[in-house]
């Protein structure tokens, strides 16, 4: 403050503006509505920041605590302001619609041995869904997840054309107005036939003042540009791996991965439980009898079956 305070007191911008040329002040008035913009768009935007860093955190930590992928959207649980919880609805919002619509319905895995302890709790879910999708159906999940992906990525990046543009313009608009104001200015001078300081001060002072305004819009968008940059590709690197991280995780849980043999068996011999257990034979009980020769009970003896009765031919 107490560097501004004898900038401003002396009134050399007040000064400068007044002795501006009427190009340079139109430079000026151009550079003053790209300021507006250009912190429109970083108050916009670092506030969009913040919140998907937020919301993105408490999401992961809320999926990463499950073990269905589809948990939180069937219990409709919402992170506003999260870029990978947008793609994580879209893609559970495709899946349920296959599995309602394309279902497959398996057996049952059948459960790993009592002490095996390398099943993952993950697999214990994928072996307890019966309803799944086909490989076909499970490519449309894909590909919105992929839409989803880039959708948010445009969404994070929309308005950096405005930062980009200040940074770049800005002190090539403040350049111009004073190029053209020390134009101004040397053509006045040759038309007075004075060359001296004090005819060329005011005119210079006024041309610079856009080159200071320049200076002013480029500045900040230059460090807000930079660091949302940096931001947005953390952000989009991370959206893109959760995006391949959640379409593992669908695909291991609701895809049949069955292999053709395990296809054919299961239609051949479904399973009337419906539960995949294997079928069981029942039991079969013993002919109750007596054997030969005074055997045991239960002992199976002979069957004698008698010879057909065959009429004999009557002669006359």
């Amino acid at each position: 403050m107490n560097l501004l305070t004898p900038m401003l007191a002396s009134g050399a911008l007040r000064f400068a503006f007044e002795k501006a040329t009427t190009e340079g002040k139109i430079c000026i008035g151009v550079l003053i509505i790209v300021s507006i913009f250009s912190w429109t768009v970083i108050i916009t935007k670092s506030r969009q920041l913040y919140r998907a860093g937020k919301a993105g955190k408490r999401f992961f930590a809320a999926y990463r605590a499950t073990r269905d992928p589809l948990e939180l959207h069937r219990a409709k649980r919402e992170f506003d302001g999260a870029p990978a919880f947008e793609l994580y609805d879209t893609g559970a919002e495709e899946m349920e619609y296959h599995l309602k619509n394309n279902p497959i319905q398996v057996e049952r895995a059948r459960q790993a041995a009592p002490g095996n302890a390398t099943q993952a709790p993950t697999d214990v879910v994928a072996q307890s869904n019966t309803t799944k999708i086909s490989h076909d159906a499970f490519e449309s999940v894909r590909v919105a997840l992929e839409r989803a992906s880039s959708a948010e990525a445009l969404s994070l990046e929309k308005g950096m054309i405005i930062l980009s543009t200040a940074v770049a313009g800005g002190p090539f608009i403040g350049l111009l107005g004073t190029v053209w104001g020390v134009m101004e200015t040397f053509a006045g001078i040759a038309r007075a036939n004075a060359a001296s300081l004090t005819a060329m001060a005011p005119g210079v002072a006024g041309a610079l003042i856009a080159t200071v305004v320049g200076l002013f819009v480029a500045i900040p968008a230059m460090f807000a540009y930079n660091y949302m940059v940096t931001t947005v590709r953390a952000i989009t690197q991370q959206l893109d791996g959760f995006a391949s991280e959640y379409a593992t995780q669908l695909e291991h849980v609701y895809v049949d991965s069955r292999s053709l043999a395990d296809e054919i068996r299961d239609a051949l011999h479904p399973s009337p439980a419906g539960d995949g257990a294997p079928v069981q034979e029942p039991p079969q009980r013993p002919l109750q009898g007596t054997g030969a020769a005074g055997g045991p009970a239960g002992a199976l003896s002979p069957v004698r079956v008698p010879a057909p009765e065959v009429a004999e031919p009557a002669f006359s």
